[in-house]
């Protein structure tokens, strides 16, 4: 798609763009993109961040032991003997 653009077309579309924003516009335009890059890229951290933190399932509670056998602990819940 741009593989035809030269230099010539290059330089031609930065004097119609100083043409058109003027020279004194053109460092705040700059400055916005850059404000708004830095925004995105801390957007996307935070969601990968967010992505990786739920992603991992949290650890079971650790409970101290009552005694129970090891066989009972891995049981399905359902399965459990009532209590009398």
């Amino acid at each position: 798609m741009l593989g035809g653009l030269t230099g010539w077309h290059l330089l031609a579309l930065v004097i119609i763009i100083l043409l058109l924003f003027g020279a004194a516009k053109l460092p705040a335009l700059a400055k916005s993109v850059g404000q708004s890059a830095r925004v995105f890229k801390g957007e996307m951290k935070a969601m990968k961040e967010e992505d990786v933190t739920s992603a991992t399932p949290p650890a079971p509670p650790a409970t101290p032991g009552t005694g129970a056998s090891a066989a009972a602990t891995t049981a399905e819940p359902g399965a459990a003997d009532p209590k009398p």
